[in-house]
């Protein structure tokens, strides 16, 4: 902010403007902490107070007041902060306005004159008189000398001390509170242009244009009672209205030599009349009302209203009852009325002007607060250091100082290069999308702004420069679109005018284009819009066609690259293969360590195929050195593990196969000769080829019993024989009728046969050498292994749970080890079988 601007302007108050501007105090009452308020002697209820009593009253609920006062308070303090105010400075301003709430709190009241106050004075409630002085850091008796009585210097510079009246000392007390409130608004004011003033500022380096002034006007109030708050604010609008008529017919003026157009004298009202009317020595209101202050004996608002009537009863802005009988919206004795250049403001009660105009401060209330042991505050009030023996002079009263400051103002600011920034509040409950017309109405006339119209319309309302009229309006003219070939671009725009036929309307400036009407502008406008959608489809079909251009490029580009990466992906895959597998053909392994490398996605069917042709080369390595004797056993094993499916873990892939166990001595030393006739007898009755497996086994049936058996698995049937009769046949089922078989996952040696037509065969694999040999695969796989020969499927379920049927009958079959078991053996339970397998 620029610190040459006055800063006293707007600052004209009284009671009710203190408690006008009481926003602070009550954010301070309502958005305190308890602690804080009980240190400055607080209610946080502002109905307590005078001066924001008015306040609290307002059409709010409780909740959103108190929500709203603290957010503003917590903004304040953290604004502040920022700012740069410190802690210490934060308290006093605190300190201020809790003096201030005191202040408006005390009350006087007459005491008889033998009583213990002389003065005949005295405060209703001391303890307030604590508060200011414990607040503003001064002695409580000099606190309450200065509010019940003065001090005044007589002409042999005798001091005489006065008592003061109830009345004299509510308004020295109300003035004191004003004052406060002036000083300390000034400080904040001083503060804040001291932390935002750059600092090593030089004019002659920065230049003179490196600073900024911000003035805040409202503009003029109007209420249904108007006092002298509102005249002096009304005065500072009529002020600088004239201020800035004159600047804004100078600016033209500028401009209009400037560009080479002919100036044109400008109708427009001068409110210098008025002006006048309120600051013309010796007959002005305010000089009329400063002389009314001074005059000895009692001299009343009336007197002060027949006064002005008797001044200005000719004056075309001013009129009152007197003086217009018939207009009945104005009082007898009271009201008058001034014409302003914004509109009639009706009225201006005189009740109080007087008072208000008169300077209550007196200096006894200086020294006071100069001599504070507060400095912020002790420096708020240079003027009480001065002697009250030097203190001679009428003060000035508040019409005069205020007109002086309007005065300094205007000097300041027609110094300065001004801009405005006119702003319209659209209602006055501060919500979004709500527009009240006639608030707005009201506003735009009483900020001047039509005035300022009427004077810029009174010549070329509008003006451009040649550019940028021509990139705005070109396309209207086939002369100038896209591009003009003219000399100068102010040919160009008049060629565009001659052929819309509006060159009667403009003038012509060395740089710019001057337009008279509204109509010109809105007839180029009605021409561009209408061209401008054929405009936007040209540039869309052009933008399009480009963006298209640019995408194909880029899907070439990208199929380029994507074709070159994918061949040297392929070239670089086939090297790593041929380098990975060069030892392949190595005995004895063949290749089996070897890890494939993972593929692009485009050879991965041809790795899988690589991977299988390799896997089959490799078996065929592998299966050239196998003997043609272990061949059967070979696919027996393979046909074992591609029906499990790794479903069983341990199935004796590791051992050989010997199939025939109970022709073999070892696993059958006492009867292998025995099943050597009973096999030679059954080859010449059956006929079979070859023996593909043969053990004992431990059989359960549908009647629950349970038998020592032995199988015999040929080429032709399917054997149950009783071991305790020479191996007699006790049943015999063609192999081309067995389905499948069941099997469990873990280790026991159960098995489950599925024949067509016939009862399921439940047996356990036992007594074999070693013991519990792991036989359940090699059973699978030679039964696969000739079902694959035979070219039909074989069904193997591999079920910890197993169900069977038994003449129609389903049953259950499951397997619990045992530890303690010693042989395998069955366990009949209702539906179903268990295995008890001796776990090791």
């Amino acid at each position: 902010m620029d610190s040459g601007l006055p800063t006293q302007v707007g600052l004209v108050l009284d009671t009710g403007s203190v408690s006008a501007n009481s926003g602070l105090c009550s954010e301070l009452l309502r958005g305190s902490e308890d602690k804080q308020l009980h240190e400055l002697h607080l209610d946080r209820n502002p109905a307590v107070y005078n001066f924001t009593r008015q306040g609290a009253g307002l059409n709010m609920t409780v909740h959103s007041a108190l929500d709203s006062d603290e957010r503003s308070h917590q903004a304040v303090i953290e604004a502040m902060r920022v700012i740069g105010f410190s802690p210490e400075e934060v308290e006093s301003v605190y300190r201020i306005l809790a003096t201030i709430l005191h202040l408006g709190n005390i009350e006087f009241v007459e005491t008889e004159e033998d009583g213990p106050q002389k003065e005949g004075l005295a405060v209703a409630e001391e303890a307030l008189v604590d508060h200011v002085a414990e607040l503003t850091a001064t002695p409580r008796d000099l606190v309450l000398r200065s509010l019940l009585a003065r001090t005044v210097a007589s002409g042999g510079r005798e001091l005489i001390e006065k008592g003061h009246t109830a009345a004299e000392a509510s308004y020295a007390r109300d003035a004191c509170a004003k004052a406060v409130y002036q000083r300390l608004f000034e400080w904040v004011v001083n503060r804040i242009n001291s932390v935002m003033e750059p600092r090593d500022r030089d004019p002659r380096r920065d230049g003179k244009d490196t600073v900024i002034g911000v003035l805040d006007i409202y503009g003029f109030e109007v209420f249904p009672v108007n006092s002298f708050e509102q005249f002096c604010i009304n005065y500072c609008n009529e002020k600088l209205q004239q201020l800035f008529i004159r600047l804004i017919l100078k600016q033209e003026q500028e401009e209009y030599e400037r560009e080479g157009i002919t100036w044109q004298t400008v109708e427009y009202f001068n409110n210098a009349i008025i002006v006048d009317l309120v600051e013309r020595p010796h007959r002005g209101i305010l000089a009329v009302l400063d002389e009314a202050c001074s005059s000895a004996g009692t001299i009343t608002d009336r007197i002060f209203l027949q006064t002005l009537d008797t001044h200005h009863r000719h004056h075309l802005h001013y009129t009152s009852r007197q003086l217009c009988p018939t207009d009945k919206t104005m009082e007898f004795g009271r009201d008058f009325r001034i014409k302003h250049y914004a509109g009639d403001v009706t009225r201006y009660s005189v009740e109080g002007f007087i008072d208000k105009n008169r300077d209550f401060l007196f200096q006894d209330f200086k020294r006071l607060l100069y001599n504070s042991t507060d400095p912020t505050l002790r420096a708020m009030w240079p003027d009480g250091q001065q002697d009250i023996t030097e203190v001679t002079k009428r003060p000035l009263t508040a019409g005069t100082l205020f007109k002086n400051s309007m005065v300094a103002l205007v000097e300041n600011l027609a110094s300065k290069e001004p801009f405005y920034v006119r702003c319209i509040k659209p209602n006055e409950d501060k919500v979004a999308g709500k527009l009240d017309e006639n608030h707005c109405r009201h506003q735009v006339a009483y900020l001047g702004l039509l005035e300022n119209v009427r004077v810029r319309r009174a010549g070329f309302a509008s003006r451009q420069p040649y550019s940028r009229f021509l990139l705005r309006y070109k396309m209207t003219c086939e002369y100038t679109w896209p591009n003009h070939l003219l000399g100068s671009d102010k040919a160009a725009v008049s060629a565009l005018l001659e052929q819309h036929g509006l060159q009667g309307d403009v003038a012509f400036g060395h740089s710019k284009l001057f337009i008279r009407s509204p109509r010109t502008l809105v007839t180029l406008e009605q021409s561009r819009a209408r061209l401008i959608p054929i405009i936007v489809l040209l540039l869309q079909k052009a933008w399009r066609g480009t963006l298209a251009r640019w995408r194909c490029r880029r899907l070439r580009a990208v199929y380029t690259i994507m074709r070159w990466f994918r061949r040297h992906k392929v070239r670089a895959h086939l090297a790593e293969l041929q380098r990975r597998f060069q030892a392949a053909r190595q005995p004895p392994l063949y290749g089996r360590d070897l890890v494939w490398p993972l593929p692009p996605a485009v050879l991965q069917p041809f790795q899988d195929t690589c991977q299988a042709l390799f896997s089959r080369w490799r078996a065929r390595q592998l299966v050239k050195n196998i003997p043609p004797s272990d061949m059967a056993q070979i696919k027996a094993k393979v046909a074992a593990m591609a029906t499990l499916q790794g479903l069983r873990q341990d199935w004796g892939c590791r051992r050989a196969w010997a199939r025939d166990y109970l022709s073999s001595a070892t696993d059958n030393p006492t009867a292998s000769g025995l099943f050597a006739q009973r096999l030679k007898t059954l080859r010449d009755k059956d006929g079979f080829g070859a023996v593909l497996f043969s053990s004992h086994v431990r059989k359960v049936n549908r009647f629950r019993k349970i038998r020592n058996r032995a199988l015999l698995l040929t080429d032709r049937h399917l054997y149950k024989l009783d071991p305790d009769r020479q191996y007699r046949v006790m049943r015999a089922v063609p192999l081309e009728a067995v389905t499948g078989l069941s099997v469990t996952s873990g280790g026991d040696q159960l098995v489950v046969l599925h024949a067509r037509g016939q009862d399921d065969l439940v047996v356990c694999l036992h007594r074999s050498r070693p013991p519990l040999d792991n036989r359940v695969g090699e059973l699978v796989g030679v039964l696969a292994a000739y079902c694959q020969g035979e070219g039909r499927a074989l069904e193997v379920r591999v079920s910890d749970c197993i169900p069977l049927s038994q003449r129609g009958a389903r049953r259950l079959v499951s397997v619990e080890p045992r530890p303690e078991q010693p042989e395998p053996d069955f366990r009949c339970a209702r539906g179903t079988f268990t295995l008890l397998w001796p776990s090791r």
